[in-house]
């Protein structure tokens, strides 16, 4: 079992979720230790960090709630996972922030409101169609259309209306696996990650850049894939100024790596 799950700040700091040693460690922009902070759950699964610098942590097993810390890592309260449009802990694919709200994912599809950053848990759990950009315009989901001949499809509907901005059909490469990120950077340039598998060859990831606006592939980059067992929640983290943050696990450890789209 590696560390779980990793997330970044508007600072572009990196918080790795480290499960087996129950803390935080978060590192600085250039990659440096930074500081530890000890988390009291005992099965942590997903990290995310809210625009005022409150720190989201799913526990979907024992604890069963978010748990929520401030800046510096004092415990300020919890959500509850289970209640209205949530019955099963087990489904939650993530947990995602908007603004200062705290949403779960459930089976990588619809987004239940828990409540806020302050641990107020939200009177009617309202619900996303989609993951929220971080520009605030758009919904975003992915599926795997055809995964033998290497097709997805990302749609984004603009948040404020409902209508479909663009629901656009990407040619990968075969044969795809999973995918990996859907997510922003500030501006809203989409971050979108498969892994896939040439018949014969190792496993790797593509990862492509989405104009905002119609879906168009802008750049991408090819990465190594993650093929040892060890087990994870989430490899992949989007800075605000654009490029992501990849775990790489090897038998050496764990390697944190900056990709930009080309």
């Amino acid at each position: 079992m590696g560390p779980m799950s990793l997330a970044v700040d508007s600072k572009g700091r990196t918080y790795i979720l480290d499960e087996v040693n129950g803390r935080i460690v978060r590192r600085d922009a250039d990659g440096q230790p930074e500081a530890t902070i000890p988390l009291h759950q005992q099965t942590p699964d997903d990290i995310a960090i809210a625009s005022d610098g409150s720190i989201a942590v799913l526990d979907r097993t024992a604890g069963k709630e978010v748990a929520l810390y401030d800046s510096s890592g004092a415990l300020q309260g919890s959500l509850p996972l289970v209640g209205s449009g949530l019955t099963d802990p087990g489904e939650v694919t993530s947990i995602i922030t908007d603004g200062n709200d705290v949403y779960a994912e459930l089976e990588h599809d619809k987004l239940v409101k828990l409540g806020d950053t302050s641990g107020t848990a939200g009177s009617s759990r309202s619900t996303l169609s989609g993951r929220p950009s971080r520009d605030g315009k758009s919904l975003l989901s992915a599926v795997i259309a055809d995964a033998n001949a290497g097709r997805v499809r990302v749609t984004s509907i603009v948040r404020a209306s409902g209508a479909v901005r663009f629901a656009r059909d990407i040619a990968l490469v075969p044969v795809i696996h999973q995918i990996l990120l859907l997510d922003t950077d500030l501006p809203g340039t989409i971050y979108f990650a498969v892994e896939f598998q040439r018949p014969g060859a190792a496993a790797k990831v593509t990862l492509s850049c989405l104009d905002a606006e119609t879906g168009a592939v802008i750049g991408g980059a090819l990465l190594p894939a993650n093929t040892l067992p060890e087990e994870s929640f989430r490899d992949f983290a989007v800075l605000d100024d654009g490029g992501v943050i990849y775990a790489l696990r090897s038998n050496a450890g764990v390697t944190y790596q900056r990709y930009d789209c080309r």
